[in-house]
């Protein structure tokens, strides 16, 4: 069931005050009787994380990967995507925010839950991204940070393909619909439309398959997802940056909690070769980092398809009988 907080005075970026409509959904265990995990959702995501509509429950339900037979999973919807299903609360002055001030207003959410440990905080692209932001902000927060297509700033190439976005959400006459379709000529990469298309046309209009699947991509964005909501979350993926003027090492040394990065060798969007070097950096100043690479034809849309290497990779993370000594602490972490 979708709950929501409301914080009646929060102070953005650029210093304006406003109230906010929060919804989150628990799903597994009831809280404060089983290790928290929160799972944040990607671009045009939503709480529903789990259950028969969830967009992760190949990895996350019962007797699967993050089990919740055995943890209390947490999904925050971000504030300004309307997925709360109320336009009032949409972002029209989206450009004032950043992903800190959504990762403050998270914070807040578990303040609110009485909620002082995370087990783990997981996600993919900028779900990943804003797990950054949190443990930036609460550096001893979250026991396993496990970021998933993505990295702690955006690349000059992750920036230049989102002012490609906003040009299109703001001068298209079909705007959600054609920046869809470009967005995932990104998510993906050649190799995956060979393999799926073949060059193949359409029996029926006589267009090529790829076209007709990226027009059916954006409509199908088009029926489910606001063009207010669009221009935020592709806003806040530029403002991707824990560093500042910092070297990566130095911003990331002050998370106190395992760091399992996980890129994708294929991905087009965030380069693994960045997160590769995220790691290298991380682990000469860091012992509790890891890196994992998912193979894939699939680019960056590998998080939401190769579940059988995700689950290889997090299935020890999430494996409480070889972590005992948090399934024995945590109903003292979370009234700390």
């Amino acid at each position: 069931m979708l709950q929501e907080i409301i914080i009646p005075d929060f102070k953005n970026s650029a210093g304006t005050l406003q109230q906010f409509r929060v919804s989150f959904r628990f799903f597994g265990r009831e809280p404060g009787t089983a290790p928290v995990v929160l799972v944040n959702h990607a671009l045009t995501g939503n709480a529903d994380v789990t259950g028969e509509n969830g967009w992760w429950k190949e990895l996350v339900g019962p007797e699967k990967c993050i089990d919740t037979d055995k943890f209390t999973i947490l999904s925050i919807n971000v504030p300004g995507n309307g997925a709360g299903g109320k336009k009032e609360h949409l972002l029209h002055n989206y450009s004032e925010f950043t992903l800190d001030d959504i990762a403050r207003i998270f914070a807040l959410v578990l303040e609110e839950l009485k909620i002082n440990s995370l087990f783990a905080a997981i996600g993919g692209s900028i779900g990943g991204a804003l797990v950054w932001h949190l443990a930036s902000l609460k550096p001893d927060l979250i026991q396993n940070l496990i970021p998933i297509a993505t990295d702690l700033k955006a690349t000059d190439w992750v920036l230049g393909q989102c002012k490609v976005q906003d040009q299109i959400l703001n001068n298209s006459s079909d705007p959600l619909h054609d920046a869809r379709m470009h967005a995932m000529t990104f998510y993906r990469t050649p190799a995956s439309f060979s393999a799926k298309f073949r060059r193949k046309r359409n029996e029926s209009n006589l267009q090529f398959e790829v076209a007709n699947w990226l027009s059916y991509h954006g409509r199908r964005l088009e029926s489910r997802f606001e063009l207010a909501a669009y221009k935020l979350m592709n806003h806040l993926l530029t403002t991707i940056d824990i560093c500042g003027e910092e070297e990566a090492s130095v911003a990331a040394a002050k998370v106190s909690g395992n760091i399992h990065l996980i890129g994708v060798d294929s991905d087009l969007f965030f380069l693994p070769g960045e997160i590769r070097e995220t790691y290298r950096e991380l682990s000469a100043v860091k012992q509790n980092v890891n890196y994992y690479e998912v193979k894939s034809i699939h680019g960056h849309d590998a998080f939401l398809i190769e579940y059988e290497q995700l689950t290889k990779f997090l299935a020890p993370i999430f494996n409480l009988e070889t972590n005992e000594n948090e399934k024995d602490q945590y109903s003292t972490l979370w009234n700390r």
